[in-house]
C-alpha cells in the first residue's frame, strides 16, 4: 500500500472549512477532486484536523493511499498542484508508513492568530487579520496568555470534538508578539484543541486587554467557576501553522 503524507496551505476565505461537506466547497473536497483527476480511485483523504469556514492554513497535514501512482513523490506534488485551485496548494509531499494517521499520530498542533490596531477599516489587511480598536494593553495580553499554559479544563473556551470527548487540553505555548504596523500575533500550541478554542481564547484575552474582563476571571473559568464574555474572534485572523509528530519535529 502506498500512503502519502502532504502539507497543505490554503486561503480559507473561499472554503466552508476543511472537512468535506455535501454541496459546499471544502479543502478536503477540492483535494479529492484533484486526486481523482490524476487517477486516484480512493474514497476519502484523512486530515490532521478540522478548520472552520474562513480559517487559513500554512501547515495542514493530510494523508491518502494512492497505489495507482508509479512515479516519484515530486511528480505527484506537481500533478496535484496543476489540478488544484489557486487558493489551495500542496507544499510538501513524502511517502508515509502504511499505518500513518495525520490526526491520531499528531503530538501537537500550532495556530497563529493575527490582529492589527486601527480605528479605520483596512479592507486589504482585514482579509487575513482582525482589525481591533481600541488598542489592547500589552501587559494584560501577556498576563492572560501566561494563565493558559499547562493542563486545564478548557470547557469555557470551546466544546469537545466528539460526543463523549474530554475538554481537558495541555497548552505548551501561548505567546503574544508585537509586529510592525500595529500588528499583534498570538501563537499557541497544544496537544489538541477544542472546537473553536483558539478563536475563543483570542476573544477573551482581547476582552481582558481592553478592560472588559479580568485575568482573575480567566483563572476562575479554568477552575470551572465564573463567567466569561461571550464571543469569538473573527475567523479570518486564524491559521493552522503546523502539526508535529514523533519527536515533535516539524514535518
Amino acid at each position: 500500500m502506498a500512503r502519502y503524507q502532504v502539507i497543505l496551505a490554503y486561503d480559507g476565505a473561499g472554503f466552508t472549512g476543511s472537512q468535506r461537506q455535501a454541496n459546499s466547497r471544502t479543502v478536503q473536497g477540492e483535494l479529492e477532486i484533484a486526486l481523482h483527476q490524476i487517477g486516484w480511485t480512493g474514497t476519502s483523504v484523512i486530515m490532521a484536523g478540522r478548520t472552520d469556514t474562513g480559517v487559513h492554513a500554512a501547515g495542514q497535514v493530510a494523508a491518502f493511499d494512492f497505489n495507482e501512482w508509479s512515479h516519484p513523490a515530486e511528480r505527484l506534488l506537481q500533478a496535484l498542484n496543476a489540478k488544484l485551485p489557486a487558493d489551495l496548494a500542496v507544499r510538501k509531499i513524502k511517502p508515509a508508513r502504511a499505518e500513518f494517521h495525520p490526526r491520531f499520530d499528531a503530538r501537537s498542533r500550532s495556530y497563529r492568530y493575527r490582529l492589527f490596531c486601527e480605528p479605520i477599516r483596512d479592507p486589504l489587511r482585514e482579509r487575513f487579520a482582525w482589525r481591533l480598536w481600541p488598542r489592547p494593553e500589552r501587559e494584560a495580553l501577556n498576563q492572560a496568555a501566561e494563565l493558559l499554559l499547562g493542563t486545564h479544563d478548557f470547557a469555557a473556551f470551546g466544546s469537545a470534538t466528539s460526543e463523549k470527548g474530554t475538554t481537558t487540553r495541555t497548552v505548551t505555548k501561548a505567546e503574544w508578539r508585537r509586529k510592525p504596523h500595529g500588528e499583534w500575533q498570538f501563537e499557541v500550541r497544544a496537544d489538541a484543541f477544542l472546537y473553536r478554542m483558539v478563536r475563543r481564547l483570542v476573544f477573551v484575552q482581547v476582552a481582558v486587554a481592553q478592560g472588559r474582563c479580568s485575568v482573575e476571571e480567566i483563572q476562575l473559568a479554568l477552575n470551572g467557576r465564573g463567567k466569561l464574555p461571550a464571543g469569538l474572534a473573527p475567523a479570518q485572523g486564524l491559521s493552522l501553522s503546523h502539526v508535529e509528530y514523533g519527536s515533535l519535529k516539524r514535518y
